[in-house]
């Protein structure tokens, strides 16, 4: 498995700084790749280039790809949460290139869910 660089990390920074554009209304959608020991282990790379190829090739510039560390499933990794504005999250699991450029067409460009990858849809929240 090959180290970050520190291109990659710049643009993981770049992302991370582009997350906020979200909440505050400037993109449609947001793609979060969880990234955490066990996501990395488990191929996440894999998911975030099949992401950002697909942004890059549709020329595509509403939709925002950040990452996060360990979503706490670790044997359900890798795994990415899509956000689009004014709909529930969903969470995807056991993702790899193919899967994810899938996701990207149907749900993040089509808007339909792709309820075969899918874990859960809607927020996590603890009372």
């Amino acid at each position: 498995m090959p180290k970050l660089t520190v291109e990659d990390l710049k643009k993981i920074k770049e992302e991370y700084k582009s997350a906020l554009t979200l909440r505050e209304g400037g993109y449609r959608a947001k793609v979060t790749v969880h990234m955490g020991t066990c996501g990395l282990a488990a191929g996440a790379r894999k998911v975030m280039e099949a992401l950002l190829d697909e942004i890059t090739k549709g020329d595509i510039t509403d939709i925002i790809v950040t990452t996060s560390g360990c979503a706490g499933l670790c044997s359900k990794e890798p795994m990415a949460t899509v956000e689009i504005v004014n709909e529930a999250p969903v969470k995807y699991c056991y993702l790899n290139g193919d899967k994810t450029r899938k996701i990207f067409k149907e749900h993040l460009i089509e808007g339909r869910v792709v309820e075969e990858y899918a874990l859960v849809r809607g927020s996590e929240t603890a009372y």
